[in-house]
């Protein structure tokens, strides 16, 4: 007889329900949250299950590698369109949550969740620590410029120098006027000059390596898609095989319109916003760089720019962004480079 199996995940136990192939349960139980446990588990009782469901979390994604090393048969659902089911029971808890999830194995009824290599979240930490450190370093700017508006001290711009010293010279000459703000700018000082230099350095390993990733390379060749737009994309992507058509994935990022149709009504929203938020905003900065600040012409600027003069910039810089989206998952697919042509007329 085949069985099928839920887990509903927590961070120190996992609960599992392995059911029968017409439905009734076989056995519950309790493992430690850690592939080698849930295989214990089903060691000890001489389960070989034909499949295992867990939805997607905090822990979905080494659990399913651990399991796929260990050679059971796992696989991560979408967490959103599950909850929609498991809600609909009177009374929620983990063993029913399991038990749900081994129904869903057995009947098929869920939707698989791609699970990126190492290699893709190796990318994706990198850039986000990058990310992270300059929201820091402006989080600092900003706290202390409001402290110093308090005390009439206006600080002015900075300039676009990477280690920003302009900053720390006019908080030290802020500090020289009150013992308090000294205190201040003597700790504030050395934390965003920390700040900048780390943040320099991550940019210097993100800039390295798009320049040594041949992928990354060749997106770079796409007007205003530089070193992190490319390894984003990468990363979130990972196997560009999984989508059927290149232009799938304007809705994966969530750049294509909604639709709701019922009867006779019938309308096209604004774009859903599913997915990546930071992917998504990465390809609308790209495209905002190649309406206003490329000064190439190519024939993707020239139909941006045409679209910009006819909807408005913001509508075509949306358009423009799920292009150029399009056109990096082509590139991946293709292995070419973006070819730059003479500007068609205007």
């Amino acid at each position: 007889m085949e069985y099928y199996a839920g887990l509903d995940v927590s961070l120190k136990e996992i609960s599992i329900c392995v059911v029968a192939g017409d439905g009734k349960t076989i056995a519950r139980g309790v493992s430690p949250a850690d592939p080698e446990g849930v295989a214990g588990w089903f060691r000890n009782r001489d389960l070989r299950p034909r499949r295992i469901v867990h939805d997607s979390g905090m822990l979905s994604i080494w659990l399913q590698r651990g399991m796929t090393r260990l050679g059971l048969p796992a696989t991560c659902i979408d967490a959103r369109k599950a909850h929609k089911s498991l809600s609909a029971r009177l009374n929620e808890s983990d063993v029913a949550d399991a038990e749900g999830l081994a129904q869903f194995a057995r009947t098929g009824w869920f939707t698989p969740v791609h699970i990126r290599s190492e290699d893709a979240d190796r990318l994706r930490s990198l850039i986000g620590a990058r990310e992270r450190l300059i929201r820091l370093r402006k989080d600092l700017e900003g706290h202390i410029r409001g402290v110093l508006k308090t005390f009439g001290i206006r600080m002015t711009g900075m300039g676009q120098g990477r280690q920003r010293q302009a900053f720390r010279d006019q908080l030290a000459k802020a500090g020289e006027t009150d013992p308090v703000l000294r205190a201040i700018a003597d700790g504030f000082i050395a934390a965003h000059a920390a700040l900048c230099q780390a943040a320099d350095d991550l940019d210097k390993a993100v800039k390295g390596r798009a320049k040594a990733h041949p992928v990354a390379r060749r997106l770079m060749t796409i007007p205003g898609v530089g070193p992190v737009n490319a390894l984003s994309f990468i990363a979130l992507v990972d196997d560009p095989g999984r989508f059927s058509r290149t232009s799938d994935v304007g809705a994966f990022l969530g750049l294509t319109p909604k639709r709701h149709q019922s009867g006779e009504v019938d309308w096209s929203g604004r774009v859903s916003k599913c997915g990546d938020g930071a992917m998504r905003g990465l390809l609308f900065e790209a495209a905002s760089c190649l309406i206003r600040q490329v000064k190439r012409f190519s024939p993707l600027k020239s139909w941006a720019v045409l679209l910009a003069g006819r909807r408005g910039f913001r509508k075509a810089a949306v358009a423009t962004a799920r292009k150029i989206a399009v056109l990096m998952l082509t590139l991946c697919k293709s292995e070419t480079d973006y070819e730059w042509t003479k500007e068609a007329t205007s």
